[in-house]
């Protein structure tokens, strides 16, 4: 899943988002709301983490024109004001969370998991798609009750895929919401880590729950 983090204090901001893609997020920076606005405004994330006190366009100013633009980003507010004006004022103006520093980060991930899951309307941290279950709290996967082992960017392309199920995924979704931009779309990396996803979730099961439909993308099968 991909994460803007937009935060100018850039000790914090390299912590942050190096501890995110430890977590297995795609994680982009910005270091003032110019370039946040600008980045968010692009599309493509599941979620933002904003510091209010950003150079150049405030925090709440950039939240206030995302909303207004018609933008449902999930944002998690994290910023050192901890008034009771500041908390209502970033909800008030299409917040959908704030964390007040210094915080735990245990929590920060916490939080950034349950604004995806509502984004995604997946009630829990457990997606179950037929017999396959991902947690994306533990970060483990299950199949038939046995364990998947995945590595970190099989992990996030079977996330993504599990919180879009039954619905067809394109290549350029995939690629927006789970890998760096860098990364070219073309690529046969892409095709490399499908056909290993393919093998550790379906090889060995009568039912096969990775299709791929042609010129059109991927998906996870819930069909009965």
């Amino acid at each position: 899943m991909r994460v803007l983090l937009i935060e100018d204090y850039e000790p914090l901001a390299r912590s942050v988002a190096q501890g995110m893609r430890e977590a297995g997020y795609a994680v982009d920076a910005a270091g003032d709301g110019e370039d946040g606005l600008a980045r968010a405004q692009a599309g493509g994330y599941d979620a933002i983490v904003l510091d209010l006190m950003v150079p150049k366009l405030d925090g709440l100013s950039l939240l206030a024109r995302l909303r207004r633009d018609g933008s449902h980003i999930p944002v998690l507010i994290l910023t050192a004001r901890d008034g009771v004006a500041d908390r209502v004022a970033g909800l008030d103006l299409g917040a959908d969370d704030y964390l007040v520093k210094p915080f735990a980060f245990a929590e920060l991930l916490a939080r950034l998991r349950a604004l995806i899951r509502r984004r995604y309307r997946a009630p829990d941290a457990v997606i179950r798609v037929a017999d396959l279950e991902v947690d994306v709290a533990a970060r483990c996967v299950r199949r038939a009750g046995r364990a998947v082992t995945l590595s970190a960017r099989e992990f996030a392309l079977l996330e993504y895929l599990a919180h879009r199920r039954g619905q067809i995924v394109t290549r350029a979704e995939i690629w927006e919401h789970v890998y760096d931009f860098a990364a070219e779309p073309s690529s046969n990396v892409f095709d490399v880590y499908i056909g290993y996803l393919r093998r550790k979730v379906d090889d060995g099961h009568p039912r096969k729950l990775l299709r791929t439909h042609r010129g059109l993308g991927y998906s996870l099968d819930v069909s009965s």
